[in-house]
């Protein structure tokens, strides 16, 4: 049962406030319920947010939290008026403080997606992940020089949700190759990367925890076997040893720390969001 209803309101597509809300709330053994309302971009739609927030409040008898990154003074001025929860406003709280520091009025740009056709970094982004969809799970060698970096490891092991979340996040572009046991029976890497050294990072897992990933999907199969994750692990782990290859485990970590770790070791001018 949630102990609280939280709000993100925004005049764009929302991405900022949850995201920036969700790390506040991080910080507390909650499990709130989640309401996103984007494009809360005229008067009517902010009462029709107003009452929906209120209508809430009444039903739990809990004033809502509300995180909000409204732009339009006009619009915020009804939620900020109008709000029976805790209002939490972002730009409010950090805008106007640098803009009087930095002696300049902010753009007040609706949305970090604002005028993205016109960005370069949105098309390159666009790019990445086509280029790393094209290049998941070794279906294709071609343009691996165009590649930014080529992931690594035993099938399950992270490699494709960390591919496009480089692409998508990063504008990466991020090939992924899966260790398979002709690799190991050469004891070498896949002859298409070996001339992409520099580039290759390895991930690798607990057995224990490939075991469980792996059953989910072919239960009670040599392929999810303990004993068979344990051997594949060992010898991706000792090939990369053998290679030279920087590598890390993503048993406990997320996508976000995984490719964070990546950026660092691989590019770490790319951490930008």
């Amino acid at each position: 049962m949630h102990t609280r209803t939280v709000f993100f309101i925004s005049d764009g597509t929302g991405i900022t406030a949850e995201a920036f809300g969700n790390a506040i709330l991080a910080q507390f053994e909650m499990e709130p319920r989640h309401v996103r309302l984007p494009f809360i971009d005229t008067v009517d739609k902010a009462h029709q947010a107003v009452r929906q927030i209120n209508h809430t409040a009444e039903v739990e008898g809990n004033k809502p939290i509300v995180f909000t990154t409204l732009v339009n003074m006009e619009v915020l001025r009804v939620v900020q008026n109008g709000c029976k929860g805790m209002l939490l406003d972002m730009f409010g709280t950090f805008v106007q403080p640098l803009e009087k520091e930095l002696g300049i009025k902010s753009l007040h740009r609706v949305g970090r997606f604002s005028d993205v056709s016109k960005s370069k970094a949105y098309h390159d982004r666009i790019e990445a992940i086509n280029f790393s969809l094209a290049h998941d799970d070794g279906q294709s060698n071609r343009d691996l020089e165009g590649s930014d970096v080529i992931l690594v490891g035993v099938s399950r092991s992270g490699k494709t949700p960390t591919s496009l979340y480089l692409a998508m996040q990063h504008g990466l572009k991020a090939a992924n190759y899966p260790l398979i046991p002709e690799d190991f029976e050469r004891r070498q890497l896949p002859p298409a990367l070996v001339a992409h050294r520099k580039k290759i990072f390895g991930l690798t897992i607990n057995p224990e925890r490939l075991s469980e990933i792996r059953n989910e999907r072919r239960p009670d199969s040599r392929y999810a076997s303990l004993e068979n994750c344990r051997m594949e692990v060992s010898e991706a782990e000792a090939m990369m040893r053998r290679a030279g290859i920087r590598w890390l485990s993503t048993t406990t970590k997320s996508i976000e720390e995984i490719a964070t770790t990546i950026l660092q070791e691989i590019q770490p001018g790319r951490l930008v969001y």
